[in-house]
């Protein structure tokens, strides 16, 4: 059943993405965000602890609401339901939507709505670098990643796995406020996206057919301070000849990233379109896949 999920999922993000146009209804993801602002406003303290308690009070909450829900016994449902938790569709849009403008003003603004470094002075190609980077590692966090999930444990470890992931794209960062707030929730991040961050590098090299990302995307990989984040960048970098990461403003401070790949530092807009091109190639493919574990 968990196969019949998936699919029906994939087709109705691929087609109707988030359903913004629904006025009347928050997507899953905006209300885990509403608790976790709720929470850090009335129980916020720079301890282990209180982090400890918002990322376990969540994790609760959402696997109770989504056990329930996973009782409907109807594939049309669960895949309907499941489909909250795939973004394939508005990361492709949103990284496209960047590089549809010249205007260098415009484009900083709509990198800043997508990556957490300091925009306002990017060059034209940091913006781009910005992009590319964003794409490959968000392949992993919001569509493998759920999706991995959703095949072992259904709607419920989806869903389960876009909390811990919400969480840490909110508290998981490493400065003065959530160094230790965000501790946890960031640490079982890594957890969970160890598995799908290789997963996604592996598809990355062999759905744009390079060899040189296949062998060398670990290489890479291991040097990003994060213990997932390198893979799915390096590969991406590699398979599209450019080279990512590199010193970046975070919260007004430099941070001397190493470099991701070996190919050209000047990055255009051309190879974020090329960056891009993987979308089809990898809906086919899961596509594909999911067919045969419905019928295998």
């Amino acid at each position: 059943m968990f196969y019949e999920v998936a699919l029906i999922a994939y087709i109705i993000d691929r087609v109707f993405g988030e359903f913004e146009d629904l006025k009347f209804f928050k997507h899953p993801i905006i209300l885990m965000g509403n608790y976790i602002s709720w929470f850090q406003n009335k129980f916020y303290k720079d301890s282990i602890f209180r982090g400890i308690l918002l990322t376990s009070s969540l994790l609760v909450i959402v696997f109770f609401i989504s056990y329930i829900l996973s009782l409907f016994d109807n594939v049309l449902v669960q895949g309907f339901l499941a489909s909250f938790t795939i973004s394939s569709k508005m990361l492709y849009d949103s990284v496209k939507e960047v590089i549809s403008s010249e205007n260098l003003e415009i484009k900083r603004e709509k990198i800043s709505m997508l990556v957490s470094r300091d925009t306002s002075n990017l060059t034209n190609s940091e913006v781009n670098k910005a992009a590319v980077e964003t794409y490959g590692e968000n392949l992993s966090d919001g569509v493998i990643a759920p999706l991995f999930y959703l095949l072992c444990f259904g709607i419920v470890g989806a869903f389960v796995y876009k909390a811990i992931n919400t969480l840490d794209s909110m508290v998981g960062y490493r400065n003065e406020k959530y160094e230790k707030f965000g501790k946890f929730s960031a640490r079982l991040d890594d957890v969970a996206n160890f598995i799908p961050s290789r997963i996604t590098a592996i598809l990355i090299s062999i759905l744009f057919f390079s060899l040189k990302a296949l062998l060398k995307f670990r290489e890479f990989g291991e040097k990003h301070e994060s213990i997932n984040a390198g893979f799915p960048i390096s590969a991406m970098a590699l398979a599209i000849n450019v080279k990512l990461g590199g010193p970046t403003s975070y919260f007004g401070k430099i941070k001397n990233k190493p470099f991701f790949g070996d190919g050209k530092e000047n990055i255009e807009n051309e190879d974020v379109l090329k960056a891009l091109s993987l979308r089809n190639r990898l809906d086919i493919f899961i596509i594909i896949v999911l067919i045969l574990g419905v019928y295998i």
